[in-house]
């Protein structure tokens, strides 16, 4: 994690706020794509700019999405909540050298869902590569089934936030 992240408050804003080549260049970084298997081919411009698209029409749709999420003014990663049938999905993906905030932003995210009436619960999916769920535990998710998600298998949390 930069210096720099550590001594500034975490921001959410909207996706469009950021340039869609710096999304591009996150999203193509390899470590990123270690635990995204759905993530199967080379980001650019073109599809962080659908990507972004397609974000805005979740927020359209559900009056909520996914957020940019900043440190200091930059550009971290993206993250926060998502319809998904009838549950509010949290997703959190940060580049690299920002894989440190993600306890940080996440408690932050889950205080926005705690203090928001339409979530009444919060899933995760979380790809079988990754072995570190004690901050899911932490937070008070307990493992809810394993699901088929586009041909891919995740583990599924569910967080209750009422």
């Amino acid at each position: 994690m930069p210096a720099e992240a550590m001594n500034y408050a975490i921001s959410f804003t909207r996706l469009t706020t950021v340039d869609p080549r710096e999304i591009a260049a996150h999203m193509s970084d390899p470590r990123v794509a270690e635990h995204m298997p759905l993530l199967k081919s080379a980001w650019d411009e073109a599809a962080a700019r659908d990507f972004v698209a397609a974000k805005e029409k979740c927020w359209a749709r559900d009056g909520l999405g996914h957020w940019a999420i900043r440190s200091n003014d930059n550009y971290v990663g993206w993250g926060g909540f998502q319809k998904e049938g009838d549950e509010w999905d949290y997703g959190l993906v940060l580049k690299p050298d920002c894989f440190g905030l993600g306890a940080r932003i996440s408690r932050k995210a889950i205080a926005f869902a705690v203090s928001d009436k339409r979530i009444p619960a919060v899933t995760f999916l979380l790809p079988p590569t990754r072995r570190h769920l004690r901050a899911l535990e932490r937070l008070g998710a307990t493992f809810a089934e394993e699901v088929d998600y586009n041909g891919e298998v995740f583990l599924k949390y569910r967080l209750t936030t009422e």
